[in-house]
């Protein structure tokens, strides 16, 4: 688990994009060039059960379980923030049965080894933010044109709120799903910011 130290080379994910013709803008920074915000945003977004799930948030699976079983052409996820951090440095995309029993292996590998902070910082300078746009640094370089580091709530909010789909949701132009999601994410973070466990990953 040396990933725990070094930052992840490029993910299958990154090298499809790249040969699509996408592009494939990225920056890896560490932990303290990056906002608060940005990390709150994400949680918010994303996973807020993060910092109390231990990789896992049975309960989202069992109601994605359902939909899917209720509405079979229309595929609902239930991917945590570790879950996905697994799937983008380690394997592909897909749906196989053989992958996913290897997102659990992973899953469960870096919630032991590498904690939740390590995770959130892999997770923000990998997660796809656009067409060709990897992590946080270079999503706030090319919607806002400032470093991570020195993003607002807002800014962080909108970038967080493309996450389902950045490629269908677009920051720039801004979608009208990202401009009323992204209100939705910034209630969401002053809900979730006075927990402890929240400040202790955030900080």
């Amino acid at each position: 688990m040396i990933l725990r130290w070094v930052d992840p080379p490029i993910t299958m994910t990154q090298l499809v994009s790249w040969v699509n013709g996408n592009g494939l803008k990225r920056d890896y920074v560490s932990s303290n060039e990056i906002s608060p915000n940005a990390r709150l945003a994400v949680i918010a977004s994303e996973d807020q059960l993060f910092t109390d799930h231990e990789g896992f948030d049975w309960q989202s699976i069992k109601k994605a379980m359902a939909y899917n079983k209720r509405k079979p052409n229309r595929i609902r996820g239930a991917s945590t923030i570790s879950q996905q951090v697994a799937k983008n440095v380690f394997l592909w995309q897909g749906r196989s049965w053989i992958r996913k029993g290897l997102e659990v292996y992973f899953t469960f590998m870096i919630e032991v080894f590498w904690g939740k902070k390590r995770i959130l910082e892999v997770y923000l300078n990998t997660i796809e933010m656009g067409d060709g746009i990897f992590g946080i640094e270079a999503a706030a370089r090319t919607y806002f044109n400032k470093p991570a580091k020195n993003l607002s709530r807002q800014e962080a909010a909108i970038i967080a709120a493309c996450l389902p789909n950045p490629k269908r949701y677009k920051v720039k132009p801004l979608s009208s799903y990202v401009a009323v999601r992204s209100q939705w994410v910034l209630q969401q973070m002053s809900f979730l910011e006075p927990d402890p466990d929240i400040q202790r990953v955030i900080k």
